[in-house]
């Protein structure tokens, strides 16, 4: 094998697909990142859950294969001088050279590294933009614990021309529509994915314009896999098993009251008050005709109060959030203008932004389960 790239186009492929190496790799060869060169250069990572290749051009004078730690590859890769890479293999060696600098890397058998699974059938694109930030909106509402892995995934629900990702934690939920383009008007799918997968994932496909995404049918090929491709990128991720929660059902159709605030000032409003707030109390807002009035802390502790200008329907209310999970909701809504609807101070209210237009349902919505205030 010997093949020249460009030093910055080496390193960004290098990086980008040593993201799914595994951290304590379950077989010695997972560890390696799998080097194709060819007519172009295809790079490959699997851990049997997720997969990643990425292609990118090359000038080829003997095609050939070959495994090398993806970890120190993506080191190398990332401290070489701004000069094109040679890349040659001799032996059971890989030789590295760029500039003056040269690495020799010792590789693995090639014939021990599993294949990686086919990409199921296309179902349909999406901006790539669009895409990745509808996934960094609903990620933060995802659980951590895996022990509820069913918690820790995304919802990812097909109808038409509308794509609906929601997930939750049980103290929060976020949902989010966006429009794509299926391959079939009549295409409808659900799949659970990993929340860090996908954001991963999202976040790293905005080089191309479109992300194209890959679901697999009952039977078919690539059954439990979601696929996404995009600016010679690829991924394939195992879908989560289990019964996600019927989400719609916990969004109230009605509203008692509705609060507008802007939002910069809320989100730095909401961060000095809680400051005084100890892990796990509520800052508790407290709304009136004109304004929000945020306090944390009580009696014998450290206290914070601060008043902001908000507009309210209905009834003055007190209601109390978790600091933390009502900033994100709040860094979520890409809005300047955060609206807050609730029914009661103990039922969960819902946090969006500005409707697209009149009448019409926001595209985003993130559910939060208020804290029960003693007293």
């Amino acid at each position: 094998m010997k093949f020249r790239i460009d030093r910055d186009a080496l390193a960004d492929a290098v990086a980008w697909t040593a993201r799914t190496l595994p951290v304590r790799p379950p077989v010695p060869v997972l560890a390696g990142m799998h080097i194709e060169a060819s007519d172009r250069l295809k790079l490959s990572a699997f851990d049997y859950e997720v997969s990643a290749q990425v292609s990118t051009d090359i000038d080829v004078e003997e095609p050939g294969t070959a495994l090398v730690s993806g970890r120190l590859l993506a080191e190398i890769s990332r401290s070489l001088p701004p000069h094109p890479v040679e890349v040659t293999t001799d032996g059971a060696k890989v030789m590295l050279r760029c500039g003056s600098a040269k690495f020799t890397l010792l590789t693995m058998p090639v014939e021990d590294y599993p294949t990686l699974p086919e990409m199921p059938p296309a179902a349909g694109a999406v901006g790539s933009d669009e895409f990745a930030a509808a996934v960094a909106q609903v990620a933060i509402a995802a659980g951590k614990d895996d022990t509820i892995p069913m918690l820790t995934g995304v919802r990812v629900e097909i109808e038409g021309e509308t794509v609906t990702l929601a997930s939750t934690d049980r103290y929060r939920l976020a949902v989010r529509e966006l429009h794509w383009k299926p391959e079939r008007p009549d295409f409808s799918a659900v799949a659970l994915v990993p929340a860090k997968t996908l954001a991963d994932t999202a976040k790293s496909l905005t080089a191309g314009a479109e992300v194209s995404i890959a679901l697999g049918g009952a039977g078919g090929t690539g059954e439990g896999m979601i696929g996404f491709e995009g600016g010679g990128r690829r991924t394939t991720s195992r879908l989560l098993d289990g019964d996600f929660v019927k989400y719609r059902s916990l969004l109230p159709s009605e509203y008692a009251g509705l609060a507008e605030i802007q939002t910069a000032p809320f989100i730095e409003a909401v961060k000095r008050v809680s400051l005084v707030a100890e892990r796990n109390t509520p800052v508790r807002l407290s709304f009136s005709q004109g304004e929000v009035v945020l306090e944390a802390g009580t009696g014998d502790e450290a206290q914070a109060v601060e008043a902001l200008e908000a507009t309210l329907e209905g009834e003055d209310i007190d209601i109390a959030f978790n600091p933390a999970f009502l900033l994100d909701g709040l860094s979520a809504i890409g809005s300047d203008v955060a609206r807050l609807s609730f029914t009661t101070a103990t039922k969960p209210a819902v946090l969006t932004g500005k409707p697209p237009q009149d009448g019409e349902n926001p595209h985003y919505r993130y559910l939060i389960m208020p804290v029960r205030l003693s007293g």
